[in-house]
């Protein structure tokens, strides 16, 4: 199986002329359709190749074959860092897959599996050409901004919950005209996640494809989004980009989102000094609107873990320790929320093999994995929606007619601070 790239010339004139792309026949296929399926068998079954080259990488590969090794996952390790988002981004495009795949009668990557089945019936050979999912995970997370990750969870939660799917015509998922409308719209909502997802791999898989021209024809069994992209790169290979750089994960940006919560919260918190010093709030008020803060904080980050059906000791643990996202808005209220459900709920081999594959919210709900990541979603969300619903009731408290009042009142403190210091 070939699972990467090898050789270093590609990009320069020898290359572009040392391939046949005849010997590459390049099938477009919906990964839930029956439709793609049959065609697969009847392409493979004409054109007789000696390679058959799939859209997988060895993880997918073996996921798919059912041949994946059921490693348990170090919760504290899943629930830190950018980790719980890949795992919940890939749980919620699985989920879509399998419900579109539902609706049609046809389980998500049967055309692949048909296409590595009949390849097995007539010896030819398998080739892997796609990227490793880990890699195009960890590249497609780093790479976007807030807004574009914003904007497809969005998307794929809408999709979970059956909006924009109702006049999907999955017989039409193939034809040009649609997808090139649907790779369009994907731009359009996330363009780095289109860079990423798209033509990056379209790069990787077209030079691994014409590695592969070389050893024999080669039929290539690729999404319907892919095909026009890869076709493009066969067409001019001197084009394909340096792929080397494409398959390690990006240096993490500084994030400027990050900068600026961090720059609020400590704003918040010298506005709130300002008002003390100049005595336009007493201490006690002050004290009491950081009361407001915190338990509005801490109740619906409770209520989050309440509506997850978390242990008690978790809620109690997201109502107590939700205030500290006030000084910094990266704290680990969830993931703290997430161990203590993790311990007195731990979860099971089974939960790790299964939770990617069940079908409804009952099911999921019944999964020990998924219930501790929703326990850290819910908390920290909860968390986070407490602030801005305080932000109304600790203005109303102090009576203020005009909450631009606070900041002129703290402005012009600072800056006599600063007249008298000079």
């Amino acid at each position: 199986m070939n699972n990467g790239t090898s050789g270093s010339d590609y990009g320069s004139k020898d290359f572009a002329t040392s391939f046949d792309t005849n010997k590459i026949i390049l099938i477009g296929t919906a990964h839930v359709s029956d439709k793609s399926v049959a065609e697969v068998n009847e392409v493979i079954e004409r054109e007789k190749p000696d390679i058959v080259a799939v859209e997988l990488c060895k993880g997918r590969y073996k996921a798919l074959k059912g041949e994946e090794e059921v490693k348990e996952v170090d919760v504290k390790d899943l629930l830190s860092g950018n980790k719980f988002y890949y795992f919940l981004m890939h749980w919620l495009l699985a989920y879509v897959q399998k419900k579109f795949g539902k609706e049609q009668g046809v389980k998500p990557g049967a055309e692949m599996l048909s296409a590595i089945e009949k390849a097995e019936k007539t010896n030819a050979r398998v080739a892997l050409i796609d990227r490793d999912i880990q890699i195009t995970l960890g590249r497609f997370w780093n790479k976007m901004s807030i807004f574009e990750k914003l904007k497809l969870f969005g998307s794929l939660i809408g999709a979970t919950l059956g909006f924009g799917t109702e006049d999907i015509d999955m017989d039409r998922m193939t034809d040009e005209d649609v997808v090139s409308q649907l790779v369009s719209e994907l731009r359009k909502i996330a363009p780095t996640a289109a860079s990423v997802l798209l033509d990056e791999r379209n790069a990787i898989m077209a030079k691994n494809l014409l590695e592969l021209s070389r050893e024999g024809k080669v039929v290539a069994v690729v999404g319907a989004g892919h095909r026009e992209g890869i076709k493009k790169y066969l067409d001019a290979p001197e084009s394909i980009p340096p792929v080397e750089e494409l398959m390690v994960l990006p240096k993490k940006r500084f994030s400027w989102f990050k900068a600026a919560a961090i720059g609020l919260s400590m704003m918040v918190i010298g506005l709130l000094a300002l008002l003390v010093y100049s005595g336009a709030v007493s201490l006690y008020t002050l004290l009491v609107m950081l009361l407001i803060l915190f338990i509005t904080k801490g109740i619906l980050s409770a209520l989050g873990v309440i509506l997850a059906r978390g242990h008690s000791l978790s809620i109690l643990t997201a109502f107590s320790l939700a205030w500290s996202g006030f000084l910094h808005p990266w704290l680990p209220v969830g993931w703290l929320a997430g161990i203590v459900e993790a311990h007195y709920r731990p979860p099971v081999a089974e939960d790790f093999r299964t939770i990617m594959k069940t079908d409804t919210i009952k099911e999921l709900m019944q999964n020990r994995l998924f219930h501790i990541l929703l326990v850290a979603g819910l908390a920290n969300f909860g968390s986070m929606l407490g602030t801005f619903v305080a932000i109304p009731i600790m203005v109303h408290y102090l009576g203020i007619q005009n909450p631009f009042d606070i900041f002129k009142v703290a402005l012009s403190t600072g800056l006599r601070l600063v007249e008298n210091v000079l």
